[in-house]
């Protein structure tokens, strides 16, 4: 197999433009839901431990039941129900931005909600001795500690959502992996197309996760 391969289409100047346009999107969309789902992930959290029923019950109902869908039913849903409903197109690339945001957010929500519960409570009752408030105890107190506690497994998370932006393929939305496809149909070179995207997807991630497993020592080290 290995044999029949066209070497030359592994050239920057054939394959470079489809892939770094792909890449740019794929890198933006994995940034902007990390940061969008951990914002609206930790009010998520914060609602589920806040002992308040009006609270706890719709962010439960939310993170449940968006962990029990497949991302790319969500994407599919959010991409052909959307403009139904509000009578106008959104677009491939805004739909793919806060379907990840709204499903990466469940999945934060998780990560934030763990990292807060392995606080001890004395450092609860420590700061409620002092006279704060449930917010100031939550801004001041826990959530410094917390987050860095989380923060290996939020990188983690954000690995994996780098993967899931290859799902947005399904939707037309240009991404690395949507790239890769283009660049091979214009050359006529499919199988040497998806080989070059799963290589790249392996080095990114693998690079990606031994620099968490690094960080991860060090914090370790420092606890």
């Amino acid at each position: 197999m290995l044999a029949n391969l066209d070497w030359s289409f592994y050239r920057w100047d054939v394959i470079g433009p489809f892939v770094w346009k792909g890449l740019q999107f794929s890198v933006m969309l994995t940034v902007v839901a990390t940061l969008g789902g951990i914002a609206l992930g930790t009010l998520l959290a914060l609602m589920r431990l806040s002992g308040r029923p009006w609270l706890a019950l719709p962010a439960t109902v939310y993170v449940n039941g968006m962990r029990s869908i497949p991302l790319v039913m969500v994407i599919l849903w959010f991409f052909l129900l959307v403009p139904l409903i509000i009578g106008r197109p959104i677009g491939a690339e805004l739909s793919a931005v806060i379907t990840f945001i709204a499903f990466e957010a469940a999945y934060f929500s998780e990560i934030v909600r763990a990292g807060i519960q392995s606080i001890p409570r004395g450092q609860v009752y420590a700061g409620q001795a002092l006279g704060l408030t449930y917010g100031q105890n939550m801004r001041y107190v826990i959530l410094p500690q917390a987050f860095r506690n989380m923060l290996p497994v939020f990188l983690t998370q954000t690995i994996i959502l780098f993967q899931d932006t290859s799902l947005v393929y399904a939707i037309g939305a240009y991404d690395l992996l949507k790239g890769f496809e283009i660049a091979g149909k214009n050359h006529g070179r499919p199988i040497e197309a998806y080989l070059a995207a799963a290589v790249v997807y392996f080095v990114i991630c693998y690079t990606l996760s031994a620099l968490v497993k690094r960080l991860h020592a060090r914090i370790a080290i420092i606890r």
